[in-house]
């Protein structure tokens, strides 16, 4: 019979739990294989396509594809018509840690109340724009500021 744990911070434990045993057992389910696939709009915009992965031993598809638009500010001859290549990044990170902490913290019992995430990062367009070999072509710092409320946590003796 399968125990129902329940769900904390929104996650379903009981897959949660199903899902680290089967790793435990095979380690080689814990293998992935994520992908994307892009194409230029012209110009500075471009689409990526995101449909189906590799998890859990087997190829997967989301229920339906996403599509993440991309675009560069007027600045640098874009259309501003969608958040940059570098901004993405700043959100696939964000991404990454809350949902991280927020399942992490669920493991261990930890309840979220509210999460908020700041990230600020910094780019020298010389290097981009190839004004100078010294400068790194991408980011040279991240910074990630974050805002967790939890419910206190009691403790018995």
């Amino acid at each position: 019979m399968e125990k129902n744990i329940g769900r904390v911070n929104g996650i379903d434990l009981t897959v949660l739990e199903e899902t680290i045993g089967a790793i435990r057992k095979d380690p080689a389910l814990g293998a992935c294989r994520f992908r994307a696939r892009n194409r230029w709009l012209g110009g500075t915009r471009n689409c990526s396509t995101i449909s189906s992965f590799h998890g859990a031993g087997q190829e997967m598809a989301h229920a339906e594809p996403f599509l993440l638009n991309a675009d560069e500010p007027a600045v640098l001859a874009g259309g501003d018509k969608a958040a940059n290549p570098v901004e993405h990044l700043l959100n696939a990170l964000a991404g990454c840690i809350t949902t991280s902490m927020v399942a992490h913290a669920a493991v261990h019992g930890i309840a979220i109340d509210e999460l908020e995430s700041e990230l600020e990062g910094d780019i020298d367009l010389r290097g981009f724009l190839g004004l100078d070999p010294a400068v790194p072509r991408g980011y040279t710092a991240i910074r990630v500021k974050f805002r967790v409320k939890t419910a206190p946590k009691t403790l018995s003796c």
